[in-house]
């Protein structure tokens, strides 16, 4: 399987414009998943697609980075501008004004105005796509939001001071598109060109389209008139290479062996053993943006006790778990312990929670099950290599205070099925938050009757003190509310946050500048060769 896969590699990369190429022009990244689409904000869009979204348009601000540990990771609170020059927020909070760069142009040489931007951002709020959702947790919801000033001036007005607009523009879908490009495919039924755009793009980013084989290969080409970078330098690759190779183990070797660049969704097991040959780089960083969780639903008996679910808290192995499923690559979120009350505003932090076998057994007892009880524990098989070690750990933990466990494997649209309809007892899921903000946390995974509120929780108290975080100005009012939501959240223990598992990025040793990004993909713009 290696060499077939190997083989196509090659072949695939001498057959390419790329291959003209000098070695420490072209950057060769290989992935598992695929780019299925050039427009980020379809519904259905892959990760791999955003990546590619993130480098050929721009946006009017984007993140900074900030150090986790000796890796960098990007920096929510520090926002620079991309297309904008630079913003000016109003005193009141409901205003924000954007003063475009003025040698600001699209691959295509014409400049980027204020028409543009209010053409691409009312798009993002109106058509049917990924966008409008993502908008509406910074309170942008209508193109009457939207002003144009100017050419080169753009005003954004809120009803409410929202502590996460301005991130959100920041993020993968509010792309900024040559307006009269996409206008000339628009059409009565797609008035927002969303046919065309899927397999063409007009934007001002940093590379360019020039070969496009859905699900196989991407070959990106630098547009040497941009110079947006945090260092005002072009792209560092002349040519970006992504390929699709299915087998993990294939795509280890192919870095191993230098015939690819960089790859970040290696197993965990791979990542460990290559960084402990030496041959190659592996940056791992915790996903401070995503939480591995077990999750229990609320309103099915007996998880509608909440000293049930107390008792699974201190009946789960977790350091077991954690070798056994990520061979202990990232953040573990247990065995904490907090004096009075949650000790950091952040989301999520390490819950007091241990194994602790005598404990569980006391509280199952209190929840009226001294003999325990019958249930399902499911996980989705895209994600076996990392739950089914966990979950054999757990049905082997929880049977030793009567909980008898039947482990139930399945596939993915099975697994969505069961959590959408509410029918999912007891399973592990992740989530990502790409502003780990934490009141952003709290509404969109502890909130509403809505998919990702895994545990159906439906706590009033809950929902009002994220609301009122979300538009809290005072730095201080905030961090008090925060910890009131992290220490409701340890109380109630609707799902047990377990660890926030490494991104494991593997490359070969010329590679730099390597930043974890919000949408857990790499970001072409900033790694170059040393």
């Amino acid at each position: 399987m290696f060499v077939a896969s190997a083989i196509a590699l090659s072949v695939a990369l001498l057959s390419a414009p790329a291959s003209a190429q000098s070695r420490a022009e072209t950057m060769r990244f290989v992935t598992g998943g695929t780019v299925n689409t050039l427009d980020p904000t379809m519904l259905g869009t892959t990760r791999e697609a955003f990546t590619v979204g993130m480098s050929t348009y721009d946006r009017l601000v984007s993140f900074g980075k900030k150090k986790q540990g000796d890796n960098w990771v990007f920096d929510l609170e520090n926002i620079r501008g991309e297309l904008a020059e630079r913003y000016v927020i109003a005193p009141d909070g409901l205003k924000i004004t954007f003063y475009l760069r003025k040698d600001a142009k699209f691959q295509d040489g014409t400049p980027v105005t204020a028409d543009d931007v209010k053409w691409s951002l009312d798009r993002a709020v109106s058509a049917k796509s990924l966008a409008a959702a993502q908008l509406l947790t910074g309170s942008m919801t209508k193109p009457e939001q939207f002003k144009v000033i100017d050419a080169s001036t753009f005003e954004v007005t809120l009803p409410k001071p929202d502590r996460l607009a301005l991130s959100n523009l920041a993020t993968v879908y509010p792309i900024i598109i040559n307006s009269k490009v996409a206008k000339s495919h628009a059409t009565a039924e797609d008035p927002w060109a969303q046919t065309w755009l899927k397999e063409n793009t007009a934007g001002s980013g940093a590379y360019s389209v020039e070969t496009f084989k859905p699900g196989e290969q991407i070959i990106l080409k630098r547009n040497d008139a941009w110079t947006r970078s945090a260092d005002g330098k072009p792209a560092p690759f002349k040519r970006v290479i992504a390929q699709t190779i299915p087998e993990a183990a294939t795509r280890a070797n192919l870095v191993e062996r230098g015939d690819a660049d960089l790859a970040i969704d290696l197993q965990a097991n791979d990542a460990a053993s290559l960084a402990t040959k030496g041959k190659v780089k592996v940056i791992s960083t915790p996903q401070y943006n995503a939480v591995s969780f077990i999750s229990f639903n609320t309103q099915m008996a007996p998880f509608n006790n909440v000293k049930v679910r107390q008792a699974i808290a201190y009946a789960l192995p977790y350091d077991d778990m954690f070798k056994a499923a990520l061979f202990g690559r990232g953040k573990p979120l247990f065995n904490a312990t907090w004096k009075d009350g949650p000790p950091s505003a952040e989301f999520p932090i390490p819950q007091p929670v241990k194994l602790d076998l005598a404990k569980a057994k006391q509280l199952l007892t209190e929840a009226g099950f001294p003999n325990g009880f019958e249930t399902s524990f499911a996980f989705n098989l895209g994600q076996a290599n990392i739950a089914e070690p966990m979950a054999a750990l757990i049905k082997e933990s929880l049977a030793k205070i009567g909980i008898k466990v039947d482990i139930q494997k399945l596939p993915d649209a099975q697994m969505s099925t069961l959590i959408n309809e509410k029918k999912a007892p007891f399973f592990t899921e992740n989530i990502v938050a790409w502003l780990p903000s934490n009141d952003y946390f709290y509404r969109n995974f502890y909130t509403g009757n809505q998919r990702w509120n895994y545990s159906s929780l439906n706590d009033p108290k809950l929902v009002e003190i994220a609301e009122k975080a979300r538009f809290e100005t005072d730095p201080a009012k905030y961090a008090a509310y925060a910890k009131q939501l992290n220490a409701m959240a340890f109380d109630l223990m609707p799902q047990i946050p377990i660890w926030q598992a490494s991104q494991d990025a593997v490359m070969v040793p010329s590679l730099d500048g390597y930043v974890y990004q919000f949408h857990r993909q790499v970001d072409f713009r900033d790694v170059r060769r040393k």
